[in-house]
């Protein structure tokens, strides 16, 4: 019996964590602590701990599939490449279009932008951080110049004060809630705001019960506070940034009192004062937040706020403070950093410059698609839906839009609109049952590559065992498909390093990294930018990123969500995850051991208004939206605030994205997950 270690990088949560993953005669059979990497020092969640079982999963792709007639038949490669290849050159330039994925490697993803853009010569090439962070990336980048989370993982520990707003971190990002957990035994306070008493809420000094929606209206408020209070950081804002008076202008109004802000939020205005106070008193106050702050038609806004708060205190580019946009998948950050974005080339050089455009070519050795923005995922899909012809050809690579996107309804009617669709999966997911042609792809334990975490470190996977059947890695994919289509010249690669090295030669911020630099357990944060740079842990030190180096306050108001609570709909449902399950449920829900403990969602009900309906704990309920219905379970609890529901997302029997609205922030076109109007009805006879 062959036994042994290899280490590598966790496939879930954008935390990053590293574990060795168990081989046993050539098969991964289990997962045991790497203590030398210091995301996690060996500790970990339990998704992390079950990562092995699902990579074996009796029902994973082993062969192309070729749909007939209405059925999947089992192809050869070369038949499935010969189909795609002629079906792809029918269709010119933007009649296609690319969705990447934040759960392949960082190769992988620079390769699909990069066969989009080459090969296929659509601009339309995006992928699911238009879902969860696209507020985020537009905007920190607004603000600083640079759009990624401004600290470390580890330099949470030293902060004085956190605000954790939007983020149930201790189920979505575990071993980061630890960090939490040390700066508390320091003597930090913690300020939780989020309309549920989740496990992070319950150890913070202060809970922010407010509804979903609000964010903006608490910051204003916040900040009204703290300059009233003379708590500002008035050398940092003088040395450091502009447009100050313009924010000072709008946060002083009597809208954002304490007294009106807790009649919009819902949280007494006793409360916000002392949040306020201890956020604006610290000297090192930090921010983390998820997608409760992004997922909102304002997330742009609400993003925006963290900065204004943040550069107005001066807790910005020392440890402890900072602003940490919590990632949700392992590597929706490298898919941005690699170009996977309508708007951007890899480290998100804009398309829409011409010597960006002529650099690629250059890099590429062939013309490339159009120098503008493409079609971003969620607008594809209303493209798809409501104007049947205008794309005609779809390539989905991991990502399942059949689950993970808002009203799935409308969804469906877009994807079954397409003339041809290629996925490129690790199982037959509910996006991969529409396509014509799904081709079965390597997991992570199954291949060289790398991947980069929310606090942008890059870290390597490592292969553990071959692929099961026919399967192979997505970069390899690429390579034989470009191949077929007359673009060997472009897509030479024999390994996932070749690939990394052209990487770091096309995008400024990976310039200096190789493999060699990324084999020690810490690896690199970026900006890394030559071969003798130690990488960024934290950026923003000394100046911003923006040209002139300061830091741009935006002056925002509040604004409600699209869609609010009336007669017909009374309540406000929002969305999330749990510590069980992953997103669309498609590797944890086949992993025994995670599956047991939440086999299936519920909807979270306050007391008060379960009464009014008549409902009871564990009582089958009928939510219903304006775009669907679906049946779920109640959980009545006090740990959900009066009017608010709560649903997970990950369960394709009660999916709570046929419910979500799918109007979108203006800016980052991301969906409001995080809000609209509901109603739950008891089902007659239950």
């Amino acid at each position: 019996m062959e036994m042994k270690y290899v280490p590598t990088t966790c496939p879930y949560c954008g935390t990053g964590c590293g574990f060795n993953l168990v081989v046993r005669d050539k098969k991964v059979v289990g997962v045991s602590p790497w203590h030398r990497n210091p995301v996690n020092e060996g500790k970990l969640c339990p998704k992390g701990n079950y990562a092995h079982e699902f990579v074996n999963a009796p029902d994973r792709l082993t062969k192309p599939l070729i749909k007939k007639d209405g059925k999947f038949v089992e192809a050869s490669w070369d038949e499935a490449y010969k189909l795609i290849a002629e079906k792809f050159k029918k269709y010119q330039g933007e009649q296609s279009a690319c969705l990447a994925s934040a759960r392949v490697s960082n190769e992988e993803n620079y390769l699909m932008q990069k066969f989009a853009r080459a090969v296929l010569k659509t601009p339309n090439i995006d992928h699911c951080a238009r879902l969860c962070h696209a507020s985020t990336v537009v905007g920190l980048a607004g603000a600083f110049g640079s759009g990624a989370m401004t600290q470390s993982i580890a330099d949470i520990a030293e902060s004085k004060c956190l605000l954790v707003i939007g983020t149930n971190t201790f189920e979505q990002h575990p071993l980061i809630g630890r960090r939490i957990m040390q700066a508390k035994a320091r003597g930090a306070k913690v300020i939780y705001a989020d309309p549920r008493l989740t496990p992070t809420g319950k150890i913070a000094d202060l809970h922010l019960q407010f509804y979903s929606g609000t964010d903006v209206a608490l910051f204003n408020c916040f900040m009204q506070l703290i300059l009233k209070n003379g708590w500002e950081n008035k050398e940092f804002i003088a040395k450091r940034t502009k447009d100050f008076e313009k924010v000072k202008e709008i946060v002083m109004k009597d809208t954002y009192s304490p007294e009106n802000v807790s009649k919009i939020t819902g949280v007494p205005a006793k409360d916000i004062i002392t949040a306020a106070e201890w956020f604006g008193k610290s000297g090192q106050s930090a921010i983390l937040y998820s997608m409760g702050i992004t997922q909102h038609t304002t997330g742009v806004d609400n993003v925006k706020s963290t900065a204004n708060i943040q550069m107005m205190t001066g807790n910005l580019g020392r440890p402890g403070t900072g602003i940490c946009a919590l990632r949700g998948q392992n590597n929706v950050q490298g898919a941005c950093d690699m170009g996977a974005l309508a708007n951007v080339y890899s480290g998100y050089q804009s398309v829409i410059v011409p010597d960006m455009k002529k650099k690629m070519e250059t890099a590429w050795g062939c013309d490339i698609a159009e120098g503008k923005v493409g079609l971003t995922v969620t607008k594809l899909i209303n493209k798809l839906a409501d104007e049947p012809g205008a794309v005609k050809c779809v390539y989905i690579m991991g990502e399942n839009p059949m689950l993970s996107d808002p009203d799935l309804h409308h969804v469906e009617k877009g994807l079954k609109n397409v003339e041809f669709m290629v996925v490129q999966d690790i199982f037959m997911t509910e996006t991969a049952e529409l396509a014509d042609v799904v081709l079965p792809a390597a997991c992570f334990a199954e291949k060289d590559g790398t991947q980069t975490s929310t606090e942008r470190r890059v870290q390597k996977w490592r292969k553990a065992q071959d692929p099961p059947g026919e399967a192979k890695a997505d970069w390899q994919i690429f390579c034989e498909l470009a191949k077929h289509m007359g673009y060997e010249k472009q897509f030479p690669y024999k390994s996932a390093e070749e690939i990394f090295n052209e990487i770091a030669k096309v995008t400024p911020s990976y310039g200096g990294m190789s493999y060699a630099r990324l084999e020690k357990p810490e690896a690199l944060c970026w900006p890394c930018p030559t071969a003798d740079h130690p990488g960024t842990p934290i950026l923003h030190k000394e100046k911003f990123t923006h040209p002139d180096g300061l830091g741009i306050f935006t002056p925002i108001e509040w604004k409600p969500p699209a869609e609010v609570p009336d007669k017909d709909y009374p309540l406000i449902m929002t969305t999330g995850r749990c510590i069980w399950q992953w997103h669309t449920g498609t590797m944890t829900r086949r992993s025994e051991d995670l599956e047991r403990e939440e086999p299936t969602g519920w909807v979270e009900i306050n007391p008060e208004d379960a009464k009014a309906l008549g409902v009871a704990d564990k009582e089958m309920v009928r939510a219903v939206t304006r775009r669907g219905q679906i049946e779920i379970g109640a959980r009545v609890t006090k740990n959900i605030k009066k009017g608010v529901v709560f649903m997970p997302f990950h369960y394709k029997e009660c999916a709570a994205n046929v419910l979500t609205n799918n109007a979108l922030d203006p800016t980052a076109a991301i969906p409001e997950f995080k809000a609209c109007a509901v109603r739950i009805e008891k089902i007659k006879g239950a």
